[in-house]
């Protein structure tokens, strides 16, 4: 990350021992650890695909972990919802999460927004953070988490699961963004959603772990984005694809 401030110039040590399989990653390293340490992650709902990647970036030293999610642990959540578990049901989510967080990784800073993201909050709250997580399940709040990080600059990971298939593409400053690929809301109906259809666990846990590991790359500055293009997933077919993107030129978003 070419402006993140590292706030820790050097680790302890019981963060070298913690993150030794990092720090002899070439491809991470000692100064990328300290970035990670440093850097700060919003994820927007703890719920399939929030719950991976708020475990993961936990466990890989990620310093500040933001949650957004006004809603409360369900029975039908722990099927995919891992970040929570049977002890948690009636709790609100965010709750839980920073308590199963901060329970993995103490050295986290867990930032709980117990609260819907809306046009009046989202710049407010975004804008605190490097990287944006959207875990959401509907298009409206897709929409506007997009909008709002075109609008900021600010770097995010789009995906979605339903059933055994998940996408997923990576926006940053310049790149195409999800407007480019879906200029409108669907219609109700028009499209399948993991209420209608049902959604596997495993797999909003392997796409949310990709989610988690896009802000890796970004935030310690090496590998290939999934920027301009779409990564697509099927699990029962045992098959990914990549899917080349162009930005598109009447985008409202990111070409007004």
């Amino acid at each position: 990350m070419q402006n993140l401030k590292l706030q820790q110039t050097k680790l302890t040590d019981d963060q070298v021992a913690r993150y030794a399989h990092h720090i002899v990653c070439k491809d991470i390293g000692g100064e990328g650890q300290r970035k990670l340490l440093s850097a700060k992650v919003l994820i927007v709902g703890a719920g399939g695909l929030g719950s991976p990647a708020a475990l993961y970036l936990a466990a890989a030293g990620l310093g500040t972990i933001g949650i957004v999610d006004d809603d409360i642990v369900e029975l039908s959540n722990l099927q995919r919802q891992i970040v929570h578990a049977v002890n948690d049901l009636g709790k609100k989510k965010v709750v839980s999460a920073f308590e199963t967080i901060s329970s993995l990784n103490a050295d986290i800073n867990v930032k709980a927004y117990d609260i819907r993201l809306t046009k009046g909050n989202a710049p407010s709250i975004i804008a605190d953070y490097d990287f944006i997580i959207d875990g959401t399940d509907n298009f409206s709040s897709k929409f506007l988490i997009n909008d709002t990080c075109v609008k900021l600059e600010k770097p995010f990971s789009h995906a979605g699961v339903v059933g055994f298939k998940g996408q997923t593409l990576t926006y940053t400053p310049g790149s195409l963004c999800m407007r480019c690929v879906f200029t409108e809301e669907p219609l109700p109906g028009t499209i399948q959603d993991c209420r209608g259809s049902g959604i596997v666990g495993a797999a909003a846990g392997v796409v949310g772990s990709i989610q988690a590991s896009e802000a890796i790359k970004y935030i310690v500055g090496n590998g290939d984005l999934l920027t301009n293009r779409m990564l697509m997933i099927d699990l029962l077919g045992g098959q990914c694809r990549n899917v080349s993107l162009k930005q598109n030129p009447s985008c409202p978003t990111c070409k007004s």
